[in-house]
């Protein structure tokens, strides 16, 4: 029977130290990390994320600017607003919430988003520090990843990691940062042939492919570490994740639950992105 990995209870320690340096930051310097959130449009899952973050931002105590827009609002009305955040020294951190509306270019608003300011490493120049190991911004989803690892006592060196799914944002990521820590990788995706062959030989196995349930709990190899990243609502109204849950738990030696693993960390390293932008302006400054 697999250990449940708490992500709530992980984040909640790293939120506490993240706390202690930001009221020694005010504490010595004055200066308190300050993070923007914007929001185009009235998606339910946005704005409850949103709140989320807002909430999570005062139990650190960084300030949270929340921009609320329409989704109507032009392209360039919008690039106006990130050039302006880039320039305001009160905030460290700019989020742009995605999914947008059609008519705006994501790529075009990540990309002006300041790389100083890119706390959500979706930045080109994030992703290419990234790539060659520097010390830019890193997603937050794959960072919390690195985190329950780390919680678990996963040992990461010459251990086979596999990867489900390819995304810019979750799967090409963490697969970076496995790599980083000598794991030997394989990334796979729903055309990978003998996907379940590949997942069988996986120690430690990260599944964001988005399809509820897609890997079945007996692929799991005994003993493996598994890190479900997938949120799906079933017709129920059940959440659940993109492994079978119930079955593998009975072949791994730790897996996240859905809800509870990955989740809470995503917003938790999110603070921790801000929290290190705002450092390094300090720095800079200095």
């Amino acid at each position: 029977m697999a250990a449940i990995i708490d992500g709530k209870a992980v984040a909640k320690e790293v939120q506490k130290q993240i706390k202690e340096e930001v009221e020694g930051l005010e504490r010595r310097w004055g200066w308190v990390p300050g993070l923007a959130v914007v929001l185009v449009g009235d998606d339910p899952a946005s704005h409850i994320y949103v709140r989320n973050k807002e909430k999570a931002c005062r139990e650190v105590g960084i300030k949270s600017f929340e921009h609320l827009l329409p989704a109507t609002i032009p392209e360039k009305e919008l690039l106006t607003l990130v050039h302006q955040l880039n320039k305001d020294n009160d905030i460290h951190g700019i989020l742009v919430q995605l999914p947008l509306p059609p008519h705006i270019h994501a790529e075009k608003v990540l990309e002006a988003v300041s790389p100083y300011k890119d706390i959500d490493g979706f930045h080109p120049m994030s992703q290419g520090m990234l790539l060659l190991g520097g010390d830019g911004f890193r997603p937050c989803t794959p960072m919390g990843i690195m985190k329950l690892l780390a919680a678990v006592g996963c040992e990461l060196k010459g251990k086979n990691a596999v990867v489900v799914g390819r995304s810019n944002i979750v799967g090409k990521p963490v697969a970076l940062m496995l790599l980083e820590k000598h794991a030997t990788v394989t990334i796979c995706h729903s055309r990978t042939a003998s996907l379940r062959d590949e997942v069988g030989r996986a120690d430690v196995l990260v599944v964001a492919i988005g399809k509820a349930r897609f890997v079945r709990g007996d692929w799991i190899k005994p003993g493996a570490v598994v890190i479900d990243v997938g949120v799906n609502r079933l017709p129920s109204g059940k959440l659940c994740g993109d492994v079978e849950f119930e079955s593998a738990k009975d072949r791994a030696a730790a897996i996240t639950p859905v809800p509870g693993g990955v989740g809470p960390m995503t917003i938790c390293m999110l603070l921790y992105n801000t929290l290190k932008a705002a450092k390094d302006a300090l720095q800079r400054r200095r």
